[in-house]
């Protein structure tokens, strides 16, 4: 019988693909920790009425997996999490501490065709600060993500933050005279200008509705690296990030406008320098989204990273970790049949003294039990031979060095602990 293959775009997390993970997740929590945010989490279903006003035609139409519930309620797997904060924070807009804090690690669905960096089933970062309407707080969000990179190995000279203010766009829209109503589309035209051919991108622009001499113009704009001094947020923003030490993370581009449609202010994407990836993180301010809600008016700011990206990033960078999968860190060996009990009982013995130790179940060769244990990356390794066990002593040989000692039963745990470093 064949193997039934996994679902297009899902990804199995063998050991050593949930070790890097959970390395990555457990960067993500200290950072997020050290600036004062509150760990979160939404739910993994939500209406899809929730997203439908605010995310964007291509994130609702294109890019959910949407489906009807038994009731009949159109539900989607949650392709974000911004609108679901919204809605939580909507529901105790009154009552919740401000300013708000919060940050999750967590699964996220989009119907995208697979390829490198992008699957339909990721795992996202989000982080975000609510109630606070500067460019200081914006600021204090992309140091957020710099210390992350930073944490990982990742310099300046391997990723940077890209940074734009929508506002400022929109003065140099109005500027060339393109009505409040085709903002949005020109927006997503923006959006789109690295994923297509300059002819396509042309044809586009002219199909939303632009004059040629508006697409001149627009193309202007996004070559001019210096408008950012036209906008009083962006020079608060950089002037806030050099204070947070971290201005060589980030630099001004007019082509970062983000697509999805509730970006009201400064918005930023990470970008490895060496232009393989377009996003590692993205995000940006949005002020009115609990409101449109249904909640009070809240400023908000923040991001979202997905796992797969950084991932890649990290590769390309020489920096990704070396990592044990198992957590054991002694084996205890079994000679034969009847020194099972007593391996058993030097486990748990090592275990009530803090040491995770695992046995090997079937009496074999030692060079095999060994070569289990290199296999698995523990360090130690617990020799209950008949020599060992007549004299109420054991053998603990340290794998990486090679060294070998033999103590009694009693000190078995504290010389274990030695051997690897935790005495």
């Amino acid at each position: 019988m064949a193997i039934i293959p996994s679902v297009k775009g899902t990804r199995d997390f063998y050991p050593e693909d949930l070790a890097l993970r959970r390395w990555l997740y457990e960067h993500i929590r200290a950072v997020s920790e050290s600036y004062g945010y509150q760990e979160y989490d939404g739910p993994f279903i939500e209406r899809m009425e929730l997203y439908a006003a605010k995310s964007g035609e291509e994130l609702v139409k294109e890019q959910s997996f949407v489906f009807p519930d038994r009731g009949g309620d159109l539900v989607a797997l949650r392709p974000e999490l911004t609108l679901s904060l919204a809605r939580m924070v909507a529901q105790r807009s009154g009552s919740l501490p401000q300013p708000i804090r919060w940050w999750s690690f967590g699964p996220f669905w989009r119907y995208e065709r697979p390829q490198k960096g992008r699957t339909r089933e990721f795992f996202q970062w989000n982080i975000d600060l609510i109630g606070v309407e500067s460019a200081e707080a914006d600021a204090e969000i992309a140091s957020i993500g710099a210390r992350l990179f930073q944490s990982l190995g990742l310099g300046p000279e391997a990723i940077r933050i890209l940074v734009n203010d929508r506002q400022l766009a929109e003065r140099q829209l109005d500027g060339m005279g393109i009505a409040p109503g085709l903002r949005p589309a020109v927006f997503r035209l923006i959006d789109r200008r690295d994923k297509l051919s300059p002819q396509a991108w042309s044809a586009y622009a002219l199909e939303v509705g632009l004059t040629t001499a508006q697409l001149d113009d627009l193309r202007l704009m996004l070559e001019n690296r210096e408008a950012w001094k036209q906008s009083p947020e962006l020079g608060a923003f950089f002037e806030a990030a050099a204070e947070l030490g971290v201005a060589e993370y980030l630099g001004y581009d007019p082509t970062v406008i983000r697509g999805l449609d509730y970006y009201t202010g400064i918005v930023f994407e990470a970008r490895d320098t060496a232009g393989e990836h377009r996003a590692v993180l993205g995000g940006g301010r949005y002020d009115n989204l609990v409101a449109d809600v249904g909640g009070l008016r809240l400023p908000g700011t923040g991001f979202a990273m997905g796992d797969v990206v950084i991932g890649l990033v990290l590769e390309a960078a020489g920096a990704s970790p070396k990592l044990r999968t198992s957590p054991s860190l002694v084996l205890v060996t079994t000679f034969e049949a009847e020194t099972r009990a007593a391996s058993l009982r030097l486990c748990q013995a090592l275990r009530g003294a803090g040491l995770p130790a695992e046995w090997y179940p079937e009496p074999g060769k030692m060079p095999r039990q060994l070569k289990y244990a290199d296999r698995q990356g523990i360090p130690v390794v617990a020799i209950l031979g008949p020599q060992e066990l007549e004299s109420g002593s054991v053998s603990l040989k340290h794998l990486p060095t090679g060294r070998q000692i033999t103590c009694p039963l009693s000190e078995a745990a504290a010389q274990a602990r030695s051997l690897c470093g935790l005495a």
